[in-house]
């Protein structure tokens, strides 16, 4: 937490935790905010120099740690501990409900109330508000009826895995043999991860995309390269290789920034974004622009955008034809 995207937060909720533990060390604090005391001390030094308008002596927040001892005084307008808003209490209502539905953690979970019993403390706290946006939220992790359970076998008993693996990019049915290593959970939906003989790689599979799944008479056995993908940022990992798209989005399609790894981000004003991402084929990006609909256009390559306007108009014509 040491980044300065973090400090903030971070100042905001020290403060509190130093007035309600007046007399705390510099080395137990420092451990319970995961910093170092170097860290810990340029922090206290930075809300020295915070407090209310005016800046004069009696308004600065009023803070010592001589002997390693901190002391804390005239903080009384921030000591309250932080609230999660409405928004965020929503965010983190739907996750665990997404959780709760997940099959590995029913299973995990059986028998035990841990997690309504966070939900509902997290509800109370943060208010109606958060508890009625995130029940009008459907939570839904896809997965094929035979699917889940066939992996999970090849899981347990450490043996090879046939698919019929859809893919909608080419719009087909390839077979592969994989060799399973986890099943995960991104952005709601359950992919096995495992190494693809069709491929020679690492890959994710979505399990709603399984059209069959059997379990070979064959052990599992990744090569040594094969190292567990890293889903934090998302399933989509663009190659190198792959055609650079450059697009305009309003401020209502700035997500597109935040979703996709791209390469280049640059502000034109009233929201707007000039986004460079790659993009691993036509019909990803064909798809992607016409989800973005007036919220975005392809400025490049030209023969991309032609694509867009052409698949875009020939859309509008069958609307037009059907009313």
């Amino acid at each position: 937490m040491s980044g300065s995207a973090d400090r903030l937060p971070r100042l905001l909720a020290l403060v509190p935790y130093l007035m309600s533990h007046p007399g705390a060390q510099v080395g137990e604090v420092a451990a319970v905010f995961g910093l170092s005391e170097k860290q810990l001390i340029d922090d206290l030094q930075l809300v020295w120099m915070c407090g209310l308008p005016g800046h004069t002596p009696g308004d600065l927040i009023d803070v010592s740690w001589d002997g390693g001892e901190i002391l804390i005084d005239n903080a009384d307008t921030i000591a309250r501990p932080l609230r999660l808003g409405i928004d965020e209490a929503s965010a983190l209502l739907v996750a665990l409900r997404m959780l709760a539905a997940t099959p590995e953690l029913a299973e995990v979970q059986a028998g035990s109330d841990a997690l309504p019993r966070v939900m509902a403390k997290l509800e109370r706290a943060a208010g109606e508000g958060a508890a009625t946006v995130s029940s009008q939220v459907a939570v839904d992790v896809d997965a094929a009826p035979d699917a889940l359970p066939r992996v999970r076998e090849g899981l347990k008993r450490g043996r090879r895995l046939s698919l019929r693996y859809y893919v909608p990019g080419r719009d087909e049915v390839t077979p592969r043999e994989v060799d399973p290593t986890r099943v995960v959970v991104v952005d709601g939906r359950a992919y096995l991860e495992g190494w693809c003989y069709r491929a020679e790689a690492m890959r994710l599979f979505r399990l709603d995309r399984m059209l069959g799944v059997d379990v070979l008479d064959v052990p599992a056995d990744p090569p040594a390269e094969a190292e567990p993908i890293d889903v934090t940022q998302g399933v989509f990992r663009p190659s190198p290789t792959d055609e650079l798209v450059e697009l305009e989005v309003s401020a209502a399609g700035r997500w597109v920034a935040e979703y996709y790894p791209c390469e280049q981000v640059t502000e034109l004003g009233e929201g707007r974004l000039r986004v460079a991402l790659r993009a691993r084929d036509d019909d990803w990006i064909l798809k992607l622009a016409l989800r973005l609909g007036d919220t975005g256009r392809v400025v490049s390559p030209p023969r991309m955008a032609e694509t867009v306007r052409r698949e875009a108009e020939r859309a509008l014509a069958l609307y037009a034809h059907r009313s």
